[in-house]
């Protein structure tokens, strides 16, 4: 056996095991309605999303994916989401490098789908036409969180040597 084989052989198992989804915050409202409801409908939509990881116990995990939707029509809002869906994830024998991928990536992926529904719902009961948010790519958001946090940390080390 190799040194690199014994190695692998006494590395701790990885486990990753989602223990619940659940919704965090909700809120939505319709200040210019009904009056809203009578004009055309040429929708201007401005989408703000955001995830959060923490640790709540160990090997344990409380990610959050919030979003603020706004959505105006003749520059009035016709309608504001601000919703949060979480989920507690378990992730057990994961090197920091891959535990914070897992975190900032993979678990927000997991919970998307989820707050996607939870979005459109909460339009269409609002007798607005379905909002569907489109897809997101959160490896790429990530690896830009990842280029972002590089670049400042170096900006930073360079303002503090000079």
């Amino acid at each position: 056996m190799t040194d690199n084989e014994k190695e692998q052989a006494t590395e701790t198992p990885r486990e990753f095991s989602l223990q619940r989804i659940y919704i965090k915050d909700i809120s939505y409202e319709a200040p210019n309605a009904p009056q809203v409801f009578n004009g055309e409908w040429k929708p201007e939509s401005n989408l703000n999303l955001n995830s959060e990881a923490k640790q709540i116990g160990e090997d344990t995990y409380e990610v959050v994916l919030s979003v603020t939707v706004t959505t105006k029509v003749d520059g009035k809002i016709a309608f504001l989401v601000e919703a949060q869906q979480a989920g507690i994830f378990q992730l057990r024998g994961f090197p920091d490098n891959e535990k914070s991928h897992m975190l900032g990536s993979y678990c927000p992926n997991t919970l998307f789908p989820y707050l996607r529904e939870l979005v459109s719902d909460l339009v269409a009961k609002g007798s607005f036409p379905q909002l569907l948010l489109t897809p997101v790519n959160f490896d790429a958001l990530y690896a830009q969180h990842l280029a972002e946090k590089s670049t400042k940390e170096k900006a930073d080390s360079n303002t503090t040597t000079h």
